[in-house]
């Protein structure tokens, strides 16, 4: 597929659930709306207690307030990044996702200017970037230590931008090219020893 028909395609084949079920948790996946689109990711700062330095998409937990998923969506997005809710387009939701937490997250997607101008909350956000929708599609998976008290996982991921996408940001971007865009990305299970993680990473990359 042709990167200036992705947005298309996208537009065609995303809708939001008849079955609207309240999440714990949203995420805005905002795509620039051009030839080549890309992806607004960020990076959460380091001084948070919860899943600091790690790249995640704009989003967060429910407020009382949120009437709805987009509501959360699009307020934590103008929170993190400035993103003016009326520059989205809004295009649907993915399935929901569970993080490791236990919380529920719902992904939303929508469209955003390619010009548009945003600022990072330096109290959650390290980082605003981009990156095209294409080369996440096609870059392959690397595996990431996870180091925990007696052992090591190693979990797929993505090296973008001289950052590492695994974990619930990784799912919900092989959500995204699944239901989004029609396209069944290899992504392999959890790997569990480096003898394990070789092994199968020799087979990714031989085809």
């Amino acid at each position: 597929m042709q990167d200036d028909l992705l947005t298309q395609e996208l537009q065609q084949r995303l809708r939001f659930s008849k079955i609207i079920k309240p999440a714990n948790a949203a995420v805005l996946i905002a795509i620039t709306n051009e030839s080549d689109p890309k992806v607004l990711l960020t990076r959460r700062s380091v001084y948070l207690n919860n899943h600091a330095g790690e790249v995640s998409f704009p989003g967060g937990k429910r407020d009382p307030s949120d009437t709805s998923n987009i509501v959360v969506a699009l307020r934590e997005a103008w929170e993190e990044t400035a993103l003016n809710p009326f520059d989205v387009q809004l295009l649907g939701d993915l399935p929901m996702e569970r993080a490791k937490s236990g919380m529920t997250v719902k992904p939303v997607v929508g469209l955003i200017p390619a010009d548009i101008n945003l600022i990072a909350q330096p109290s959650e956000i390290d980082r605003i970037f981009f990156v095209s929708l294409r080369k996440l599609m096609e870059s392959k998976p690397i595996p990431y230590e996870v180091r925990l008290a007696h052992q090591s996982l190693y979990f797929p991921s993505l090296r973008v931008e001289n950052e590492i996408v695994w974990g619930l940001t990784a799912r919900i971007l092989i959500s995204l090219f699944q239901y989004g865009l029609n396209y069944h990305k290899s992504w392999p299970f959890l790997l569990n020893s480096p003898a394990f993680k070789s092994k199968i990473f020799n087979k990714i990359t031989d085809h």
